[in-house]
């Protein structure tokens, strides 16, 4: 590689990265350009989602995998989240005989923080080795094993002459990055470098497309994207999510890749053209039309398809379009806050352009290059409207929605629904989103909750948000102190 990156997202040659922000998009859309942003930090935070989260739900559906997380108990709290995923993905696959995910803690505690774990890690991979015989053991580390420094990798050395697994140590230390997309690219490199590092590229499959996909893409939405793809003559080599070994080890040989969150895989896309030749699309999230058509198209040009898709998205919209008319004229004029990881809520974002509706606020984790350019769409489509950079800030989130009372919020729910605002959100792993079919559902679903919106109602009457009243006065961006 020419560049080797390091798998920390603030460290990226290419583009500035900012996670504290809070201001309007004209000023943001200005100013990010200059490099005048201005620096920032918050001197308060409430929740971070780290990266050990990220890796960890990125592979935790993996076939034929065992999963050892070199951490206190208390990170599992992440696994849950995941196994409740991956079992009702088996449901949807037609799995009915349902399986947890396997994984084993090493349990560190006060004593292995000052004497080392690597003994506890010894055993653990053993044991998983033991206890389920997978291809693969995926080794998660953690703030406290990067803490006191145990040497993970000299461990899966001296181990892996004793198990018949493959044994795959992902650095993802939560305290290395805010951004928590860098848990994404710790999986990846750890993939290139533990299992594709004796994979040669061998003959080119030329209708494969690498396809790598977040577990928050529901089984409705991958069956639709595949199709979509399928029906302009296009093979897809779903990954990671319900992956297997032999899926994995198939990437050197696909004519190209892309992903349908344009942040998860973006950087491992990058390395897999230098290393093995694949050329990639990096574009946007395929929710809603201007989207789905720029995802494709992108997608199409690599396979030389470029026509077969343009005639192909003039009938599918066809098939849709008095759908979405009769949603829009229902729809339109209301306005929504957004909120999720940077490519679903920019994507939510252009796609409520499909009914008409106004967009007022978006909280999203990161601003960077990527990012500028959605601002950039978006403030010529609906004007100013507010803009927080924020990973979790819920205090900042419904102080916003307080003063700018959205007709809808389209995010994670739990706050908003507090407020008695309707909600609803794209991040659904049990439901449809994607592609031309999905709109109309999505649609429907906004719709529903703006005209029943008595549960959300009642929730605001008996709920009580853990913040004094005098808060919702201040300042919502009072705690991001720039430099």
């Amino acid at each position: 590689m020419k560049n080797t990156y390091s798998g920390i997202r603030e460290q990226r040659r290419d583009t500035e990265t900012y996670t504290d922000w809070g201001g309007d998009s004209f000023t943001a859309g200005e100013n990010f350009p200059k490099r005048c942003l201005g620096r920032a930090e918050r001197v308060f935070s409430q929740g971070l989602q780290c990266q050990q989260t990220n890796s960890v739900m990125a592979l935790l559906s993996m076939e034929d995998a065992a999963f050892v997380l070199h951490s206190p108990v208390g990170c599992t709290g992440c696994c849950c989240m995941a196994n409740d995923w991956f079992r009702v993905g088996q449901i949807h696959r037609g799995q009915y005989a349902m399986k947890n995910a396997r994984v084993i803690v090493t349990n560190l505690d006060e004593r292995d923080i000052i004497l080392g774990g690597e003994e506890k890690l010894r055993k653990a991979i053993r044991l998983a080795h033991e206890r389920y015989r997978p291809k693969v053991i995926f080794i998660f580390t953690s703030c406290s094993s990067g803490i006191i420094g145990d040497d993970v990798e000299a461990v899966v050395s001296e181990v892996s002459d004793e198990v018949s697994s493959v044994l795959v140590p992902i650095r993802c230390e939560g305290f290395k990055s805010k951004i928590c997309a860098s848990g994404y690219d710790a999986a990846f490199l750890a993939i290139s470098k533990y299992i594709l590092k004796d994979v040669e590229k061998g003959e080119t499959e030329e209708d494969l497309l690498n396809l790598f996909a977040p577990p928050t893409v529901s089984y409705i939405d991958q069956v639709e994207i595949e199709r979509i793809l399928g029906d302009i003559g296009i093979r897809v080599n779903y990954i990671p999510f319900y992956s297997s070994l032999e899926k994995i080890r198939k990437i050197p040989n696909a004519r190209a890749s892309t992903a349908i969150c344009k942040v998860f895989a973006d950087e491992y896309m990058k390395e897999l053209y230098e290393k093995y030749g694949i050329p990639y699309s990096h574009t946007i999230m395929p929710i809603g039309t201007r989207n789905t058509d720029k995802w494709l198209l992108g997608i199409a040009a690599l396979f030389g398809k470029t026509a077969e898709a343009e005639q192909y998205i003039a009938s599918e919209y066809q098939k849709v379009r008095h759908l979405v008319e009769d949603l829009r004229s229902k729809l339109q004029g209301k306005s929504v806050f957004i909120t999720g990881g940077t490519g679903r809520s920019f994507a939510a974002a252009a796609l409520i352009d499909d009914f008409g509706m106004k967009l007022v606020g978006i909280e999203t984790p990161v601003y960077d290059n990527d990012t500028q350019g959605d601002i950039e769409y978006l403030n010529k489509l609906y004007g100013n409207f507010v803009v927080d950079i924020a990973n979790m800030m819920p205090y900042e989130q419904v102080n916003l929605l307080n003063r700018l009372k959205p007709d809808v919020f389209i995010g994670v729910p739990v706050w908003a629904a507090k407020l008695g605002i309707p909600t609803t959100h794209v991040l659904d792993i049990k439901r449809p989103t994607m592609g031309y079919r999905n709109l109309a559902y999505l649609g429907s679903k906004i719709l529903y909750q703006i005209e029943n919106p008595g549960f959300n109602k009642n929730i605001a009457k008996h709920a009580r948000l853990p913040y004094k009243k005098d808060w919702y006065e201040q300042d919502p961006f009072k705690y991001v102190k720039r430099s």
